[in-house]
Formats: C-alpha cells, structure tokens, sequence
C-alpha cells in the first residue's frame, strides 16, 4: 500500500509521485485509484489500488540501487540476437518487467548499437522509451532534473564509446 507523496515506478511509463488516492465510479464500478503524476512529459495515470501487484508497481530504487544501475551502464555490451525480431521482443520484455537493472541493460546495449551499427525505427522508438522510464527514476532517485539525468546518461555512454 502506497501513499500520498510516494514515489513509484509504473513499469511501461516511468516514475512518478503519488499525488492523490480517489474513488472513481468507471463503467458502473467504484473503484479505488492512486493519482500518479509522471514529471517527465508530465503525464497524470490512474492506477487502480486493486491491481497494483499484478502491474508490478514499486518504490523508487535508492542511491545505492542507483549507483548499480550506473554501473550496468558502464559494463560491456551484453550478448544480443542478431535477429531484430528476437531481439525486439527480448527487449520489450525486459522494459515490461519494470526492473531498472534490465531496463538499464536494454538502455546500454541499444545505445552501444546504435552507435556501432543504427537502430532501426522500431528499435530507435524502444531506447527512446526505454531512456524516458530510466531517466524518470533518475530524477526522483537522485533529485535531479531531466536534464541533468539526461546529461549523466549520455556522458556514461560517450564515455564507452570513447573506449572502444
């Protein structure tokens, strides 16, 4: 049970602030909702109390978390499939899962390969999104602001490439 003034992730969208808990009547039922707002793109979702297992909401990770995930960022490349359909999928399920560690896994590998061989347009719109849910945590992690959590990501990633 979460409340007014948590921070939480909404695996798919990114972190958010908890900002209210309403009951809203939707088609004909009355349910019980967290109001989250997402800082970045600042996006409002409705969460309903009842299903917060099955979609997998949790706490913001702390700064040791943080510093792990950072760490993934750093580390080398990991094997990926050659073939874009299985690795689209591998990803996507990666990103749906909602665990920081494999979405920043997803992050690194997408933006070494861009770098080394280009993303295709679905792949391009995943690290886009993929870099929005991991910069949201960012930010509520670390209290910064997106561009700074912007900034440390690309800077991590520049950094490997410089290495290579």
């Amino acid at each position: 049970m979460f409340n007014v003034g948590d921070k939480v992730v909404y695996p798919m969208h990114g972190a958010g602030i908890i900002e209210a808990i309403e009951e809203k009547e939707i088609l004909g039922e009355k349910k019980k909702y967290y109001i989250m707002r997402i800082p970045i793109g600042d996006m409002k979702v409705m969460i309903p109390m009842g299903n917060v297992d099955e979609i997998g909401l949790r706490e913001v990770v702390d700064g040791k978390a943080i510093d792990q995930v950072l760490g993934i960022l750093r580390d080398d490349q990991t094997i990926m499939s050659t073939n874009w359909n299985r690795r689209y999928r591998a990803n996507l399920d990666k990103i749906k899962s909602g665990d920081i560690y494999e979405i920043a896994g997803v992050v690194r590998n997408l933006m070494l390969r861009d770098s080394e061989k280009g993303l295709s347009t679905g792949e391009r719109k995943m690290l886009d999104n993929a870099k929005q849910i991991l910069i949201s945590e960012l930010v509520l992690a670390k209290n910064l602001n997106q561009e700074e959590a912007f900034a440390l990501l690309d800077n991590i990633i520049s950094e490997k490439n410089a290495s290579f």
